[in-house]
């Protein structure tokens, strides 16, 4: 799969199938994107790659949240998109579904391997979402599953 900022300057590729793919309902989530969730796509880190010319960097700006120092977030220089957030210690990379590659009519290609199956972190949510998908704490899985 392919993915980029919205300009294009920056783009990358990922293998494989996802760890997790969730609607993240989170307050950094929330405070970062200015946005009620996103739908984050995480992989092992060694299966996202950049593919805009190197050296890559020159490309980029990254925020390291203070009060999560593992978490690095990677943004476009021209267009502030941001594209890739590192979790140094889980091993992770995390990816958002609006930002992978379309067909014609808009529709993100591979849908069927990215698509989402829950709503995490949603004890924190803007807005009620009525989806038929499995709403949860933290983690799907991994923490309390919570009534639609």
């Amino acid at each position: 799969m392919k993915g980029a900022c919205f300009c294009g300057s920056v783009s990358y590729s990922v293998t494989g199938t996802p760890k997790l793919s969730a609607f993240c309902h989170c307050t950094l989530c929330q405070r970062l994107t200015g946005c009620p969730f996103v739908h984050t796509i995480h992989f092992p880190s060694s299966a996202v790659e950049w593919t805009h010319p190197a050296p890559h960097e020159e490309r980029l700006d990254s925020y390291t949240v203070p009060n999560k120092p593992w978490k690095t977030r990677w943004r476009c220089k021209s267009c502030g998109a941001c594209v890739r957030s590192v979790n140094s210690k889980t091993g992770s990379t995390s990816v958002w579904g609006a930002h992978l590659a379309r067909d014609e009519a808009g529709m993100i290609l591979e849908w069927e391997t990215v698509q989402p199956t829950a709503h995490i972190f949603y004890g924190t949510r803007m807005l009620d979402v009525k989806d038929g998908l499995g709403k949860w704490e933290g983690y799907e899985n991994g923490s309390t599953r919570l009534a639609e």
